[in-house]
Protein backbone atom coordinates (compact mmCIF):
# COMPACT_ATOMS: atom_id res chain seq x y z
CA UNK A 1 0.00 0.00 0.00
CA UNK A 2 1.41 3.26 -0.93
CA UNK A 3 1.94 5.70 1.99
CA UNK A 4 1.56 9.53 2.28
CA UNK A 5 1.16 11.76 4.94
CA UNK A 6 -1.52 11.34 6.37
CA UNK A 7 -1.07 7.53 7.35
CA UNK A 8 0.21 7.64 10.38
CA UNK A 9 -1.24 4.52 12.12
CA UNK A 10 -0.64 5.25 15.60
CA UNK A 11 -2.28 9.00 15.16
CA UNK A 12 -5.35 7.88 13.88
CA UNK A 13 -5.90 4.94 16.61
CA UNK A 14 -5.00 7.69 18.72
CA UNK A 15 -7.81 10.23 17.80
CA UNK A 16 -10.53 6.94 17.93
CA UNK A 17 -9.44 5.73 21.28
CA UNK A 18 -9.82 9.77 22.01
CA UNK A 19 -13.17 10.17 21.04
CA UNK A 20 -14.87 7.01 22.03
CA UNK A 21 -13.43 8.09 26.03
CA UNK A 22 -14.46 11.47 25.17
CA UNK A 23 -18.23 9.93 24.49
CA UNK A 24 -18.15 7.98 27.38
CA UNK A 25 -17.25 10.46 29.90
CA UNK A 26 -20.14 12.82 28.65
CA UNK A 27 -22.24 9.89 28.14
CA UNK A 28 -22.86 10.32 32.24
CA UNK A 29 -23.14 13.91 32.00
CA UNK A 30 -25.96 13.57 28.87
CA UNK A 31 -28.32 11.29 30.43
CA UNK A 32 -27.89 12.85 34.06
CA UNK A 33 -30.84 15.50 33.77
CA UNK A 34 -33.06 12.62 32.95
CA UNK A 35 -31.70 9.34 35.05
CA UNK A 36 -29.37 11.30 37.80
CA UNK A 37 -25.57 10.06 38.80
CA UNK A 38 -25.18 7.11 40.63
CA UNK A 39 -23.24 3.76 40.61
CA UNK A 40 -25.88 2.46 38.48
CA UNK A 41 -25.77 4.80 36.06
CA UNK A 42 -21.75 4.96 35.19
CA UNK A 43 -21.52 1.42 35.96
CA UNK A 44 -24.17 0.88 32.67
CA UNK A 45 -22.51 4.02 30.91
CA UNK A 46 -18.98 1.74 31.24
CA UNK A 47 -20.22 -1.25 30.38
CA UNK A 48 -22.33 -0.51 27.62
CA UNK A 49 -19.41 1.17 26.07
CA UNK A 50 -16.83 -1.72 26.45
CA UNK A 51 -19.70 -4.00 25.09
CA UNK A 52 -19.89 -1.61 21.48
CA UNK A 53 -15.83 -1.48 21.81
CA UNK A 54 -15.96 -5.19 22.05
CA UNK A 55 -18.58 -6.19 19.44
CA UNK A 56 -17.09 -3.52 17.46
CA UNK A 57 -13.39 -5.07 17.52
CA UNK A 58 -14.81 -8.45 16.51
CA UNK A 59 -17.01 -7.31 13.53
CA UNK A 60 -13.52 -5.29 12.41
CA UNK A 61 -11.38 -7.92 12.73
CA UNK A 62 -13.77 -10.03 10.09
CA UNK A 63 -14.19 -7.11 7.76
CA UNK A 64 -10.05 -6.20 7.90
CA UNK A 65 -9.40 -10.10 6.82
CA UNK A 66 -12.10 -9.25 3.72
CA UNK A 67 -12.35 -5.81 2.72
CA UNK A 68 -9.18 -3.98 4.36
CA UNK A 69 -8.64 -0.75 2.52
CA UNK A 70 -7.77 2.75 3.07
CA UNK A 71 -11.24 3.39 1.67
CA UNK A 72 -13.13 0.99 3.72
CA UNK A 73 -11.69 2.62 7.02
CA UNK A 74 -12.00 6.07 5.98
CA UNK A 75 -16.17 4.84 5.64
CA UNK A 76 -15.87 3.75 8.65
CA UNK A 77 -14.95 7.23 10.12
CA UNK A 78 -17.82 9.00 8.28
CA UNK A 79 -20.33 6.07 9.56
CA UNK A 80 -18.80 6.94 13.26
CA UNK A 81 -19.83 10.37 12.80
CA UNK A 82 -23.06 10.80 12.43
CA UNK A 83 -23.76 7.55 14.81
CA UNK A 84 -21.92 10.22 17.77
CA UNK A 85 -23.99 12.64 16.72
CA UNK A 86 -26.97 10.39 16.49
CA UNK A 87 -26.74 10.56 20.44
CA UNK A 88 -28.05 14.15 20.91
CA UNK A 89 -31.44 13.17 19.00
CA UNK A 90 -31.74 9.73 20.54
CA UNK A 91 -30.90 10.91 24.36
CA UNK A 92 -33.55 13.92 24.16
CA UNK A 93 -36.14 11.47 22.29
CA UNK A 94 -35.68 8.58 24.98
CA UNK A 95 -34.77 10.74 27.96
CA UNK A 96 -38.23 12.41 28.07
CA UNK A 97 -39.82 8.68 28.11
CA UNK A 98 -36.90 7.69 30.89
CA UNK A 99 -36.44 4.29 32.13
CA UNK A 100 -40.44 3.94 31.66
CA UNK A 101 -39.44 2.99 27.96
CA UNK A 102 -39.56 -0.11 28.74
CA UNK A 103 -41.75 -1.15 31.88
CA UNK A 104 -41.66 -4.69 33.61
CA UNK A 105 -37.79 -5.19 33.31
CA UNK A 106 -35.81 -4.90 36.60
CA UNK A 107 -34.07 -1.35 37.29
CA UNK A 108 -30.85 -2.89 36.04
CA UNK A 109 -31.76 -4.50 32.95
CA UNK A 110 -34.19 -1.59 32.08
CA UNK A 111 -31.12 1.20 32.53
CA UNK A 112 -28.33 -0.91 30.56
CA UNK A 113 -31.23 -1.00 27.22
CA UNK A 114 -32.15 2.78 27.99
CA UNK A 115 -27.86 3.56 28.48
CA UNK A 116 -27.59 0.87 25.38
CA UNK A 117 -29.85 2.44 22.69
CA UNK A 118 -28.28 5.48 23.10
CA UNK A 119 -24.44 4.58 23.10
CA UNK A 120 -23.65 1.24 21.48
CA UNK A 121 -23.83 1.49 18.45
CA UNK A 122 -21.68 4.61 18.39
CA UNK A 123 -19.26 2.71 20.36
CA UNK A 124 -19.23 -0.41 17.84
CA UNK A 125 -18.25 1.67 14.89
CA UNK A 126 -15.72 2.87 16.86
CA UNK A 127 -14.46 -0.31 17.83
CA UNK A 128 -14.13 -1.81 14.57
CA UNK A 129 -11.20 0.87 13.46
CA UNK A 130 -8.24 -0.32 15.44
CA UNK A 131 -8.30 -3.98 13.45
CA UNK A 132 -8.14 -2.64 10.76
CA UNK A 133 -5.63 -0.10 11.31
CA UNK A 134 -3.88 -2.96 12.39
CA UNK A 135 -4.17 -5.26 9.38
CA UNK A 136 -3.12 -1.97 7.28
CA UNK A 137 0.11 -1.31 9.16
CA UNK A 138 1.36 -4.66 8.92
CA UNK A 139 3.69 -4.76 6.29
CA UNK A 140 6.70 -6.74 7.41
CA UNK A 141 5.50 -10.04 9.83
CA UNK A 142 9.31 -9.78 11.33
CA UNK A 143 8.50 -6.37 13.11
CA UNK A 144 4.72 -7.45 13.45
CA UNK A 145 5.01 -6.92 17.32
CA UNK A 146 6.57 -3.51 16.99
CA UNK A 147 3.86 -2.55 15.19
CA UNK A 148 1.16 -3.82 16.82
CA UNK A 149 2.90 -2.81 20.47
CA UNK A 150 2.74 0.62 18.79
CA UNK A 151 -0.45 0.65 17.93
CA UNK A 152 -2.44 -0.32 21.02
CA UNK A 153 0.00 1.97 23.04
CA UNK A 154 -0.89 5.06 21.07
CA UNK A 155 -4.64 3.45 21.54
CA UNK A 156 -3.97 3.66 25.36
CA UNK A 157 -2.41 6.90 24.98
CA UNK A 158 -5.48 8.62 23.20
CA UNK A 159 -8.25 7.04 25.68
CA UNK A 160 -5.82 8.91 28.57
CA UNK A 161 -5.81 11.81 26.94
CA UNK A 162 -9.01 11.54 25.96
CA UNK A 163 -10.65 10.91 29.69
CA UNK A 164 -8.37 13.69 31.19
CA UNK A 165 -8.99 16.22 29.05
CA UNK A 166 -13.01 15.66 28.75
CA UNK A 167 -13.11 15.44 32.46
CA UNK A 168 -10.79 17.96 33.65
CA UNK A 169 -11.55 20.95 30.81
CA UNK A 170 -13.91 20.33 27.74
CA UNK A 171 -17.13 19.60 29.77
CA UNK A 172 -17.03 22.75 32.23
CA UNK A 173 -15.62 24.90 28.84
CA UNK A 174 -18.05 24.08 26.04
CA UNK A 175 -20.64 21.74 27.50
CA UNK A 176 -21.80 18.33 26.42
CA UNK A 177 -23.51 18.72 23.34
CA UNK A 178 -20.83 20.83 21.81
CA UNK A 179 -18.51 17.95 22.38
CA UNK A 180 -20.50 15.83 20.64
CA UNK A 181 -20.80 18.47 17.46
CA UNK A 182 -16.96 18.14 17.69
CA UNK A 183 -16.65 14.49 17.94
CA UNK A 184 -18.57 13.91 14.99
CA UNK A 185 -16.82 16.73 12.77
CA UNK A 186 -13.99 15.15 13.83
CA UNK A 187 -14.96 12.04 13.28
CA UNK A 188 -16.67 12.68 9.49
CA UNK A 189 -12.97 15.21 8.29
CA UNK A 190 -10.59 12.52 9.21
CA UNK A 191 -12.90 9.74 7.35
CA UNK A 192 -13.55 11.49 4.56
CA UNK A 193 -8.99 12.45 4.32
CA UNK A 194 -8.29 8.57 4.51
CA UNK A 195 -10.67 7.65 2.19
CA UNK A 196 -10.45 10.34 -0.19
CA UNK A 197 -8.42 10.09 -3.56
CA UNK A 198 -6.30 11.86 -5.59
CA UNK A 199 -3.35 14.53 -5.29
CA UNK A 200 -6.37 17.02 -4.09
CA UNK A 201 -7.11 14.93 -0.91
CA UNK A 202 -7.31 17.81 1.12
CA UNK A 203 -9.83 19.60 -0.63
CA UNK A 204 -11.67 16.81 -1.58
CA UNK A 205 -11.86 15.61 1.63
CA UNK A 206 -12.51 19.08 3.64
CA UNK A 207 -15.02 20.17 1.02
CA UNK A 208 -16.79 16.66 1.41
CA UNK A 209 -16.69 17.01 5.17
CA UNK A 210 -18.11 20.53 5.23
CA UNK A 211 -20.84 18.86 2.93
CA UNK A 212 -21.81 16.34 4.98
CA UNK A 213 -21.29 17.64 8.37
CA UNK A 214 -24.33 20.61 7.26
CA UNK A 215 -26.58 17.50 6.20
CA UNK A 216 -26.15 15.64 9.75
CA UNK A 217 -25.87 18.68 11.95
CA UNK A 218 -29.34 20.65 10.43
CA UNK A 219 -31.55 18.08 11.60
CA UNK A 220 -30.28 18.53 15.13
CA UNK A 221 -29.30 22.19 15.27
CA UNK A 222 -32.85 22.87 17.58
CA UNK A 223 -31.19 20.40 20.14
CA UNK A 224 -27.70 21.17 20.49
CA UNK A 225 -28.17 23.79 23.11
CA UNK A 226 -29.41 20.65 24.83
CA UNK A 227 -31.59 20.80 28.27
CA UNK A 228 -28.96 22.79 30.36
CA UNK A 229 -28.75 26.22 30.76
CA UNK A 230 -24.70 25.68 32.23
CA UNK A 231 -22.86 22.52 32.41
CA UNK A 232 -19.96 22.13 34.87
CA UNK A 233 -18.07 19.22 35.89
CA UNK A 234 -20.80 18.36 38.62
CA UNK A 235 -24.39 19.71 36.98
CA UNK A 236 -26.77 19.66 34.10
CA UNK A 237 -28.22 23.58 35.69
CA UNK A 238 -31.21 24.74 34.50
CA UNK A 239 -33.21 27.74 35.86
CA UNK A 240 -37.07 28.70 34.92
CA UNK A 241 -39.90 30.64 36.38
CA UNK A 242 -43.18 29.74 37.95
CA UNK A 243 -45.77 32.04 38.96
CA UNK A 244 -47.43 30.56 42.50
CA UNK A 245 -50.80 30.49 43.47
CA UNK A 246 -50.51 33.16 45.48
CA UNK A 247 -49.68 35.49 42.49
CA UNK A 248 -45.86 35.55 43.02
CA UNK A 249 -43.09 34.58 40.69
CA UNK A 250 -40.13 32.86 41.69
CA UNK A 251 -37.01 31.08 39.92
CA UNK A 252 -36.76 27.36 39.91
CA UNK A 253 -33.21 25.62 40.23
CA UNK A 254 -33.22 21.90 39.06
CA UNK A 255 -29.81 20.01 39.02
CA UNK A 256 -29.83 17.37 36.63
CA UNK A 257 -32.89 15.44 37.08
CA UNK A 258 -34.12 16.81 40.41
CA UNK A 259 -35.61 20.53 41.31
CA UNK A 260 -33.67 21.72 43.92
CA UNK A 261 -35.36 24.99 45.05
CA UNK A 262 -37.39 27.70 44.49
CA UNK A 263 -36.01 31.28 44.82
CA UNK A 264 -38.14 34.67 45.34
CA UNK A 265 -36.02 37.55 43.87
CA UNK A 266 -37.90 40.16 45.57
CA UNK A 267 -38.67 38.55 49.17
CA UNK A 268 -35.80 36.62 50.44
CA UNK A 269 -38.15 35.41 53.48
CA UNK A 270 -40.22 33.27 51.07
CA UNK A 271 -39.86 29.84 51.52
CA UNK A 272 -41.79 27.13 49.40
CA UNK A 273 -40.54 23.79 50.08
CA UNK A 274 -42.05 21.88 52.76
CA UNK A 275 -38.31 21.22 54.26
CA UNK A 276 -37.29 24.55 54.20
CA UNK A 277 -40.18 25.81 56.09
CA UNK A 278 -39.32 22.93 59.03
CA UNK A 279 -35.67 24.59 58.90
CA UNK A 280 -37.35 27.95 59.87
CA UNK A 281 -39.00 26.53 62.29
CA UNK A 282 -36.02 24.79 63.67
CA UNK A 283 -33.97 27.79 63.32
CA UNK A 284 -36.77 29.42 65.30
CA UNK A 285 -36.24 27.30 68.27
CA UNK A 286 -32.17 27.64 68.25
CA UNK A 287 -32.80 31.85 67.67
CA UNK A 288 -34.36 31.74 70.72
CA UNK A 289 -32.16 30.04 72.92
CA UNK A 290 -28.96 31.21 71.27
CA UNK A 291 -28.25 34.86 70.88
CA UNK A 292 -26.06 34.08 68.01
CA UNK A 293 -26.08 31.57 64.93
CA UNK A 294 -23.46 29.77 63.66
CA UNK A 295 -24.74 27.93 60.13
CA UNK A 296 -22.89 25.67 58.06
CA UNK A 297 -24.49 24.72 54.84
CA UNK A 298 -23.57 21.71 53.44
CA UNK A 299 -24.52 22.48 49.94
CA UNK A 300 -25.66 26.08 48.32
CA UNK A 301 -28.31 25.09 45.81
CA UNK A 302 -29.92 28.30 45.17
CA UNK A 303 -29.28 29.81 48.10
CA UNK A 304 -32.75 30.27 48.82
CA UNK A 305 -32.65 29.11 52.92
CA UNK A 306 -28.93 31.03 53.44
CA UNK A 307 -30.36 33.89 51.96
CA UNK A 308 -33.49 33.46 54.38
CA UNK A 309 -31.44 33.04 57.66
CA UNK A 310 -29.39 36.15 56.19
CA UNK A 311 -32.42 38.25 56.19
CA UNK A 312 -34.52 37.12 59.39
CA UNK A 313 -31.41 36.93 61.84
CA UNK A 314 -29.07 39.35 60.50
CA UNK A 315 -26.29 38.85 62.97
CA UNK A 316 -26.15 35.20 62.19
CA UNK A 317 -22.71 33.97 60.88
CA UNK A 318 -23.19 31.72 57.92
CA UNK A 319 -20.83 29.55 56.41
CA UNK A 320 -21.87 27.83 52.85
CA UNK A 321 -19.67 24.63 51.38
CA UNK A 322 -20.91 24.15 47.78
CA UNK A 323 -19.00 22.10 45.90
CA UNK A 324 -19.94 23.49 42.45
CA UNK A 325 -18.62 26.84 41.37
CA UNK A 326 -21.04 27.37 38.94
CA UNK A 327 -24.13 26.10 40.82
CA UNK A 328 -22.90 29.76 42.98
CA UNK A 329 -22.62 31.75 40.01
CA UNK A 330 -25.75 31.10 38.98
CA UNK A 331 -26.96 31.82 42.55
CA UNK A 332 -25.74 35.62 41.90
CA UNK A 333 -26.61 35.80 38.47
CA UNK A 334 -30.04 34.60 38.40
CA UNK A 335 -31.38 33.35 41.79
CA UNK A 336 -30.95 36.32 44.30
CA UNK A 337 -28.07 35.88 45.95
CA UNK A 338 -26.71 39.92 46.49
CA UNK A 339 -22.80 40.83 45.85
CA UNK A 340 -22.84 42.36 49.08
CA UNK A 341 -24.12 39.32 51.12
CA UNK A 342 -22.30 38.42 53.99
CA UNK A 343 -22.28 34.68 53.23
CA UNK A 344 -19.40 33.07 52.96
CA UNK A 345 -19.29 30.31 50.15
CA UNK A 346 -16.75 27.79 50.16
CA UNK A 347 -16.51 26.08 46.97
CA UNK A 348 -14.78 23.09 47.58
CA UNK A 349 -16.60 19.43 49.37
CA UNK A 350 -17.96 19.44 52.47
CA UNK A 351 -15.93 17.12 53.83
CA UNK A 352 -12.46 18.60 52.65
CA UNK A 353 -13.81 21.93 54.38
CA UNK A 354 -13.90 20.44 58.04
CA UNK A 355 -10.86 18.68 57.81
CA UNK A 356 -8.87 22.18 56.89
CA UNK A 357 -11.66 24.28 59.61
CA UNK A 358 -9.48 25.24 62.92
CA UNK A 359 -10.30 22.64 65.77
CA UNK A 360 -11.97 25.03 67.78
CA UNK A 361 -14.44 26.26 65.04
CA UNK A 362 -18.09 25.70 66.17
CA UNK A 363 -20.94 25.59 64.49
CA UNK A 364 -24.70 25.29 65.88
CA UNK A 365 -26.55 24.80 63.03
CA UNK A 366 -25.95 22.59 60.61
CA UNK A 367 -28.14 22.25 57.79
CA UNK A 368 -27.12 19.08 55.19
CA UNK A 369 -28.65 19.77 51.81
CA UNK A 370 -26.13 18.04 49.08
CA UNK A 371 -28.46 14.94 48.32
CA UNK A 372 -30.74 14.72 45.69
CA UNK A 373 -33.17 11.60 45.28
CA UNK A 374 -30.82 9.19 43.63
CA UNK A 375 -27.60 11.18 43.49
CA UNK A 376 -26.57 11.20 46.94
CA UNK A 377 -22.81 12.11 48.08
CA UNK A 378 -21.84 8.50 49.50
CA UNK A 379 -18.92 10.03 51.61
CA UNK A 380 -21.38 12.82 53.39
CA UNK A 381 -23.51 9.88 54.62
CA UNK A 382 -21.24 7.76 56.66
CA UNK A 383 -20.18 7.57 60.87
CA UNK A 384 -16.72 8.93 59.75
CA UNK A 385 -18.16 12.10 58.55
CA UNK A 386 -20.86 12.25 61.07
CA UNK A 387 -18.00 12.28 63.79
CA UNK A 388 -15.86 14.52 61.83
CA UNK A 389 -19.06 17.31 61.58
CA UNK A 390 -20.25 16.63 65.20
CA UNK A 391 -16.56 17.66 66.43
CA UNK A 392 -17.08 21.07 64.57
CA UNK A 393 -20.67 21.25 66.21
CA UNK A 394 -21.46 23.18 70.06
CA UNK A 395 -22.29 20.50 72.17
CA UNK A 396 -26.79 21.34 71.82
CA UNK A 397 -25.85 22.61 67.93
CA UNK A 398 -28.75 20.83 65.84
CA UNK A 399 -28.01 19.08 62.71
CA UNK A 400 -30.99 19.34 59.58
CA UNK A 401 -30.50 17.33 56.41
CA UNK A 402 -33.16 16.28 54.05
CA UNK A 403 -33.16 13.57 52.42
CA UNK A 404 -35.06 11.63 49.64
CA UNK A 405 -36.95 7.63 50.14
CA UNK A 406 -39.98 5.65 49.64
CA UNK A 407 -40.94 2.25 50.79
CA UNK A 408 -39.47 0.33 52.48
CA UNK A 409 -37.28 3.16 53.32
CA UNK A 410 -34.11 1.84 53.42
CA UNK A 411 -31.94 4.12 53.14
CA UNK A 412 -33.87 6.50 55.72
CA UNK A 413 -33.32 3.68 57.77
CA UNK A 414 -29.50 2.49 57.71
CA UNK A 415 -29.32 6.82 57.81
CA UNK A 416 -30.39 7.20 60.95
CA UNK A 417 -29.25 3.95 62.38
CA UNK A 418 -25.68 5.70 61.51
CA UNK A 419 -26.77 9.18 62.73
CA UNK A 420 -27.41 7.69 65.83
CA UNK A 421 -24.15 6.29 66.72
CA UNK A 422 -22.88 9.81 66.53
CA UNK A 423 -26.46 11.82 68.10
CA UNK A 424 -28.08 9.96 70.81
CA UNK A 425 -31.33 12.27 69.68
CA UNK A 426 -33.11 11.79 66.25
CA UNK A 427 -36.47 13.10 65.10
CA UNK A 428 -37.91 12.29 61.76
CA UNK A 429 -39.94 14.63 59.81
CA UNK A 430 -41.67 13.36 56.80
CA UNK A 431 -43.30 16.23 54.76
CA UNK A 432 -46.61 14.10 53.81
CA UNK A 433 -48.58 12.58 56.28
CA UNK A 434 -49.36 9.36 53.65
CA UNK A 435 -45.30 8.75 53.83
CA UNK A 436 -46.12 5.55 53.99
CA UNK A 437 -48.23 4.88 50.94
CA UNK A 438 -46.08 6.84 48.44
CA UNK A 439 -42.54 5.82 46.72
CA UNK A 440 -41.31 9.00 46.65
CA UNK A 441 -41.30 11.49 49.82
CA UNK A 442 -39.01 14.21 51.08
CA UNK A 443 -37.80 13.39 55.16
CA UNK A 444 -36.42 15.77 57.10
CA UNK A 445 -33.78 14.49 60.31
CA UNK A 446 -33.24 16.78 63.29
CA UNK A 447 -29.91 15.33 65.01
CA UNK A 448 -28.65 16.63 68.14
CA UNK A 449 -26.38 15.64 70.99
CA UNK A 450 -28.50 16.96 73.71
CA UNK A 451 -32.77 16.50 73.31
CA UNK A 452 -34.75 18.76 71.90
CA UNK A 453 -37.92 20.67 73.14
CA UNK A 454 -40.74 19.02 70.70
CA UNK A 455 -43.09 20.71 72.98
CA UNK A 456 -41.43 24.29 72.29
CA UNK A 457 -40.95 23.22 68.45
CA UNK A 458 -44.19 22.13 67.47
CA UNK A 459 -45.32 25.67 68.82
CA UNK A 460 -43.49 27.68 66.52
CA UNK A 461 -44.56 28.54 63.04
CA UNK A 462 -41.05 29.81 61.23
CA UNK A 463 -42.17 31.86 58.22
CA UNK A 464 -45.73 30.84 56.84
CA UNK A 465 -48.18 30.94 60.27
CA UNK A 466 -48.22 27.13 60.37
CA UNK A 467 -47.08 24.53 62.48
CA UNK A 468 -45.32 22.34 60.07
CA UNK A 469 -43.28 20.44 62.64
CA UNK A 470 -46.12 20.04 65.16
CA UNK A 471 -47.81 18.41 61.58
CA UNK A 472 -45.60 16.12 60.75
CA UNK A 473 -42.81 15.08 63.44
CA UNK A 474 -43.08 11.53 64.32
CA UNK A 475 -43.25 10.36 67.79
CA UNK A 476 -40.14 8.37 69.22
CA UNK A 477 -42.02 5.23 69.40
CA UNK A 478 -42.90 5.20 65.56
CA UNK A 479 -39.08 6.05 65.00
CA UNK A 480 -37.88 3.23 67.37
CA UNK A 481 -40.18 0.61 65.19
CA UNK A 482 -38.70 1.76 61.66
CA UNK A 483 -35.41 1.20 63.01
CA UNK A 484 -36.26 -2.40 64.14
CA UNK A 485 -37.12 -2.87 60.81
CA UNK A 486 -35.14 -2.53 57.41
CA UNK A 487 -31.54 -3.06 56.46
CA UNK A 488 -29.77 -3.69 60.15
CA UNK A 489 -26.33 -2.03 59.53
CA UNK A 490 -24.70 1.12 59.08
CA UNK A 491 -22.76 3.16 56.84
CA UNK A 492 -19.08 3.81 56.91
CA UNK A 493 -16.05 4.91 54.46
CA UNK A 494 -15.51 1.21 53.51
CA UNK A 495 -19.51 0.15 53.32
CA UNK A 496 -21.80 2.52 51.87
CA UNK A 497 -24.10 0.79 49.65
CA UNK A 498 -26.18 3.66 49.13
CA UNK A 499 -27.16 2.74 45.31
CA UNK A 500 -28.88 -0.19 46.60
CA UNK A 501 -30.86 1.04 49.26
CA UNK A 502 -32.15 3.74 46.67
CA UNK A 503 -32.98 1.17 44.09
CA UNK A 504 -36.89 0.33 45.69
CA UNK A 505 -37.44 4.06 45.33
CA UNK A 506 -35.92 4.91 42.23
CA UNK A 507 -37.41 1.34 40.30
CA UNK A 508 -40.57 2.84 41.57
CA UNK A 509 -40.22 6.14 40.47
CA UNK A 510 -39.17 4.94 37.17
CA UNK A 511 -42.04 2.33 36.03
CA UNK A 512 -44.40 5.96 36.56
CA UNK A 513 -41.93 7.94 34.24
Amino acid sequence: MKKDWLWRPSLIVFISNACVMTIELVAGRIIAPWVGVSLYTWTSVIGVILAGMSAGNFIGGKLADRFASRTVLGGLFVLGGPASLSVLLTATVFGERGLGLVPGLPLVARMVLYIGTIFFIPSTILGTISPLVVKLSLQDLNHAGNTVGQIYAASALGSILGTFATGYYLISWFGTHAIMLGVGIILIVLGLLLGAVGRNRLVTGTASAVLVAAVFIAPIQPILQGPCLRETNYFCIRVTEKTLDDKSVVRILALDRLVHSYSSLDNPRKLVYQYEKVAAETTEYLAQREPMLNAFFIGGGGYTFPRYLEAVYPNSRIDVAEIDPGVTQTAYQMLGLSPSTRIMTYNEDARMYLKTLPADKRYNLVLGDAFNDFSVPYHLTTREFNDMLRSHMTPDGIYILNLIDGKPFNFVIAFMRTLKLTFNNLYLIPTNKDYAAVDHNTFIILASAQPIDTAKLRTLTGSDNVRDIDQWLLPDSKVAEMLQGGPQYTLSDDFVPVDNLLAPMFEASAATH
